[in-house]
């Protein structure tokens, strides 16, 4: 058995190990009573206590026993001096066992300091003297249930807070673990008379709805940003000094947000707070730019301050929002907007309308249902808050505010105390007084200015920090704050609830509103497109799969006969081409040719009976069939071949929807070159070597020539077709009579071979250089299609180009027969090398192209190019996104009867779901 201090109250009854201990209680006048109580006598160490009351009145609570960690410690440190002693020993020995590298002399200057307290306390020791016996102990219990144990327990209960204090100032390195583990152990409502079990089971069902409200509601903003779906937020308000900014960085426990002189937040920042148990630190995500998992919250601050700063200086404010949303193991459950703070003049650099635009898109997010966070300085009167005086506009009977209160240790206590009670200015859900802020060294600020005199911190350091000083300053001033809410830990839980609050009592609202909504979409979706379903990752699929079939078919249209032809026709240019050069060509000049040049009439050729006596013609043959053959007809077939495919395929994409997306003919293009360009020029050798036997002799049979004169009739008629349409073409743009006497004046000055005319004196016979230009032309013309004539009667009737002998005197007819051989050649490796290849690997280039290569974002992207998928796809994924929140709504509803069906049932009103 043992005694506690107390003062007539009647005794408590401490379960030990079986054993049942009676004492009395007495509150420390410096502390509350949960942290008051002091253990005299032995000291003993006490496993998880169970207090049973025996008088209902007492109202002291289980939870309020943690004392008893503290005293479970002491049983390492004997007692110093006495009875009354053991409370002010007990608290050193607490705080010795915990930082056990601290030195002797530490200790010793601790207990000179408590000596030194005693010695102006005589007369009491002096009535306590037997204090250090058990039976002293329990004497001096008694005695103080008397008229002496107020005064005695006062001053027992200053000792101990003397020695806890200096402990702190002295011990700057402890003082972060010793008030984060009070912070833990500080109860968030300590006015709450619940059994701890059932407020754990509680808090928890909270936690998970509210949660699931926040997934509920973030969804809805992806379905429609309008006010007809949408789950209330926490909205943060304020001007630009009153500690907003502060406020929210000390919720969340990091330094986050865009910091300057000038304007900074320029957007609204929709913050998401997600609790994550499991989560080793605090992570940020940006999910409209893509970011996830950023754990450096300098680089998320200056993602934010980049994303505002953008916004030009000329407007300064937009209502288009950053969305953020942070997991962390420290943070509730709470959707916050951060919005731009309040003015009262517009800089010299800032728009007039500025003070004007900020309210407009203030008062956008102050509508309901969404709460009101009016955070207000307490240094200014509440008269000229400018957040309170725009949630009176937006919530007349202030049912939606919560009051905040920044700044309290610039005023005094007494001060603080009048604007937390709210009564000059009621709210229905109160006011919250937070310190947000550490006073640099020497602020006079608060009654603990000095108290972090170190240097700047910054991140989880500053808020550990924050929360240090802001504790210590409320307990020093417990007493003044009765009866009030205050403090950032009390802030969240307060949030917490009135969040969860508010959510569920919209829940059914927006129920009936998401019913209503997915219904007009469905019926749409109906009539519109049948109920056939579409996402951009079908649209992609059905549309490259409709480019393959027509690949495939592609494949049986084009192939050797294709190729062939279209070689054939490029290589007949190129005999043309040669003929023209060695044999047609006889341009017309008015200078005199050369007398030592003598090259004989083509019309002679037809007329000679020996041609194997000729050389001339030998060589000149021989001239034109080696040009043909060592033309490169490797890579002259292999791009032609290849570009055709590239063609073909364009207009293949053509026949699809593809063709309403730039982006993926490009891409489907750049499939096909990749594919024949890993082949070209592999196949173009293989074509070089097998032609290469031509280059030195060429054999033709009988029938390869009848088929060759047959082509060398057809590419005559041809020739003088064109010809002769160009020629008319040019006399009628100059004029037949005009054309004919400009003709007819050049041939005169050819037949004189006046070598010495200047045609610039010809425009004094009205001829311009333009139209003498014309009429050279119509000449050269005009001796083309004699020419054409005479080959073609030749090649057509004589008995000569019936046979292969006299290839020398039908060169039209061999340069066929010599192209002919090439382009059958030629299509074989073509075919082989080339054709299949594309045809076989083009489908699966276009799958590493669309499906491998592009992300889902690009893929929406792709879809969404064509007006009409974009439609589809979107009243598709608002469809979708419906019934998702309908499913998770009536789940939460469903949870929600559920629990108040539990809580009526055990008659707890002010439960969850009892409103």
């Amino acid at each position: 058995m043992f005694s506690i201090l107390g003062s007539g109250r009647p005794p408590v009854r401490i379960a030990l190990e079986g054993r049942t201990i009676l004492g009395s209680v007495q509150r420390c006048p410096t502390r509350p009573i949960h942290r008051s109580f002091y253990m005299l006598g032995h000291q003993h160490r006490i496993p998880q206590p169970v207090v049973s009351r025996h008088n209902s009145s007492v109202g002291i609570y289980h939870r309020n026993l943690s004392f008893l960690k503290m005293a479970g410690r002491v049983v390492k440190i004997p007692a110093y001096v006495g009875g009354t002693f053991a409370a002010g020993g007990s608290y050193v020995a607490y705080k010795v066992d915990q930082a056990s590298s601290f030195t002797q002399d530490k200790l010793s200057s601790i207990k000179d300091f408590a000596d030194g307290f005693f010695d102006k306390t005589g007369d009491f020791l002096k009535g306590m003297g037997g204090g250090s016996q058990e039976g002293g102990s329990s004497s001096s219990g008694g005695e103080g249930g008397g008229s002496g144990g107020g005064d005695t327990a006062t001053a027992v209960g200053a000792t101990a807070a003397a020695v806890g204090f200096t402990t702190d100032e002295e011990e700057d390195g402890e003082t972060t673990n010793v008030e984060d583990e009070d912070d833990e152990e500080t109860l968030i409502d300590e006015d709450d008379d619940d059994d701890d079990e059932t407020e754990d089971e509680t808090d928890n069902d909270m936690l998970n709805l509210t949660r699931q409200m926040i997934e509920i509601r973030n969804l809805l903003l992806t379905v429609d940003r309008t006010d007809s779906l949408r789950l209330p937020s926490i909205v943060v308000i304020g001007s630009q000094s009153s500690g907003k900014s502060s406020v929210l960085e000390s919720i969340v426990g990091q330094e986050f947000l865009p910091k300057g002189s000038n304007m900074v937040t320029r957007r609204p920042i929709e913050l998401t707070l997600v609790n994550s148990p499991d989560s080793a630190a605090e992570v940020a995500e940006f999910p409209a730019l893509k970011l996830n998992n950023l754990t450096n919250f300098e680089e998320v601050q200056k993602i934010l301050f980049d994303l505002n700063m953008a916004v030009p200086e000329t407007e300064c404010i937009s209502n288009e929002p950053i969305q953020i949303t942070i997991r962390s193991p420290r943070v509730p459950d709470l959707s916050l907007v951060d919005l731009p703070g309040y003015i009262q003049v517009e800089a010299a650099d800032q728009p007039m309308e500025l003070k004007q635009k900020i309210r407009q898109l203030c008062n956008r997010y102050l509508e309901a249902p969404n709460i009101i966070l009016a955070i207000s300085a307490a240094d200014v009167d509440l008269a000229n808050s400018a957040a309170l005086r725009a949630s009176k506009m937006a919530d007349p009977r202030g049912e939606r505010t919560i009051g905040v209160v920044t700044k309290l240790d610039l005023v005094g206590p007494e001060r603080a105390r009048d604007i937390l009670t709210n009564r000059k200015y009621p709210l229905k859900m109160g006011y919250v007084g937070v310190i947000t802020k550490v006073p640099s060294k020497g602020s006079g600020g608060g009654s603990g200015g000095g108290l972090f005199s170190r240097k700047q911190l910054t991140g989880y350091q500053a808020f550990v920090a924050q929360q240090n000083f802001e504790l210590s300053y409320l307990r020093e001033h417990k007493q003044d704050f009765f009866g009030t809410t205050t403090g950032t830990r009390n802030l969240k839980k307060k949030l917490m609830k009135v969040l969860e609050k508010s959510m569920a009592a919209s829940l059914r609202p927006t129920h009936f509103a998401i019913q209503q909504e997915l219904e007009e979409a469905s019926y749409q979706f109906k009539v519109e497109f049948n109920d056939r379903p579409l996402t951009p990752q079908m649209y992609l699929a059905n549309n490259i799969d409709m480019l393959k079939l027509a690949t495939k078919e592609l494949s049986h249209n084009f192939s050797r006969k294709e190729l062939k032809s279209l070689l054939k026709n490029e290589l007949d240019q190129k005999v043309l081409d040669l003929l023209a050069e060695r044999y047609w060509n006889k341009p017309f000049s008015l200078k005199v040719q050369d007398s030592n040049i003598n090259e004989p009439n083509l019309k002679e050729l037809s007329q000679i009976k020996n041609i194997d006596d000729d050389i001339y013609w030998h060589k000149k043959l021989d001239l034109a069939s080696n040009s043909l053959t060592k033309l490169g007809v490797g890579r002259l077939s292999t791009s032609l071949v290849t570009n055709a495919l590239i063609t073909e395929i364009g207009n293949l994409v053509d026949t699809t929807q593809l063709r309403n997306h730039p982006m993926a003919r490009e891409a489907v293009r750049d499939a096909a070159k990749s594919v024949l360009g890993a082949k070209f020029y592999s196949t173009a050798d293989q074509v070089e070597n097998c032609i290469k036997p031509y280059k030195y002799e060429i054999e033709i049979e009988d029938r390869e020539w009848a088929t060759s004169k047959d082509n060398a009739v057809q590419l005559l008629r041809e020739e003088m077709r064109q010809c002769d349409e160009v020629y008319n073409s040019l006399k009628k743009q100059v004029g037949g009579r005009k054309l004919s006497q400009v003709m007819t004046y050049l041939e005169k000055l050819n037949q004189q071979q006046n070598a010495d005319i200047d045609l610039n004196s010809n425009e004094a016979l009205g001829f311009s250089q333009n139209l003498i230009k014309k009429g050279q032309d119509a000449i050269f013309l005009k001796d083309r299609l004699s020419l054409l004539q005479m080959r073609y009667q030749f090649i057509k009737g004589s008995k000569k180009c019936k046979s292969k002998e006299n290839k020398y005197q039908c060169p039209e007819i061999f340069l066929d027969a010599v192209s002919t051989k090439l382009t059958s050649t030629a299509i074989l490796f073509l075919n082989v090398e080339l054709l299949s290849d594309f045809y076989y690997n083009f489908p699966r280039e276009l799958d590493s192209k669309f499906f491998n290569n592009l992300t889902k974002e690009e893929i929406e992207i792709f879809a969404k190019e064509d007006p009409k998928i974009k439609k589809h796809i979107e009243l598709q994924e608002r469809k979708d996104l419906l019934e998702s929140a309908l499913n998770k709504i009536e789940g939460v509803l469903a949870i929600q009867r559920t629990k108040g069906g539990h809580v009526q049932s055990k008659e707890k009103p002010d439960s969850l779901f009892s409103w």
